[in-house]
């Protein structure tokens, strides 16, 4: 499948999960929910990142890009629009880059969409929601393949700091991708990039941030899966505390 094609099934797969969430108003604001969930959970699960100098940039990108509750709507859209385009108008490193932010985004918001219907967080006890949630959509080998996607844009997005001239080609981007209405994939990619190359500057400090995402999401994927609902409560009542 090449990358026009992968972007424009991806983008389909989740407005059509986007429309039925407009639909059935109670779907749409369960999602929500948890994904505001979701959000404060890895800003407790990264608290130490997020206050450091070395990572903290990272996390954020990560937080804000990837498991954020924002609508990613625009960018959602401007991959449709212009899915034949990237591959024109990007170099061939960072289009597939954007495939890969697109399957990843579509897998993630069938997975939320999926917890939503089963168990919605409703306000009351969101911990025991979630991990009940989590349990009855079971679809192990997809969480699997969300946390290896994760690991795999951010290892990506450090090779292409590491590429000569792939800097200054995303910066005479700017103006064709504002042109052909790429604004917020250009955005992305930009702050991706300077995201990386900051956290490459340290020695291994690139691999190290996600050998940590790694281990940690892991670690979360095993415990709701293997543990009962107490140890999982227990565990994800922690890590909200430590959210900021």
């Amino acid at each position: 499948m090449n990358t026009a094609q992968t972007i424009r099934e991806s983008v389909a797969e989740v407005e059509r999960l986007r429309e039925e969430s407009r639909l059935v108003p109670a779907i749409g604001a369960a999602v929500v929910r948890l994904k505001r969930f979701q959000a404060r959970r890895f800003a407790g699960t990264y608290a130490d990142l997020l206050a450091s100098q070395s990572y903290a940039a990272a996390a954020r990108f990560f937080l804000e890009e990837l498991y954020s509750e924002r609508d990613y709507g625009d960018r959602d859209a401007q991959f449709a629009r212009i899915a034949g385009a990237v591959e024109k108008l990007f170099p061939r490193d960072v289009a597939d880059t954007a495939a890969t932010l697109a399957r990843l985004h579509a897998l993630t918001e069938s997975l939320d969409h999926g917890m939503a219907r089963i168990e919605p967080l409703d306000g009351h006890d969101d911990v025991d929601g979630y991990v009940r949630a989590w349990k009855a959509i079971g679809r192990r080998e997809d969480r699997q393949r969300q946390l290896e996607t994760v690991v795999a844009v951010g290892a990506e997005m450090t090779r292409l700091t590491r590429l000569p001239g792939i800097r200054m080609m995303l910066k005479m981007m700017r103006g064709p991708a504002s042109a052909a209405g790429m604004s917020s994939l250009q955005r992305f990619l930009e702050a991706g990039f300077d995201t990386f190359a900051e956290v490459a500057k340290q020695r291994g400090g690139a691999e190290r941030f996600l050998e940590i995402i790694r281990e940690r999401e892991q670690h979360l994927v095993d415990l709701l899966f293997d543990a009962d609902l107490v140890a999982c409560e227990t565990e994800l009542r922690s890590i909200l505390g430590q959210a900021r």
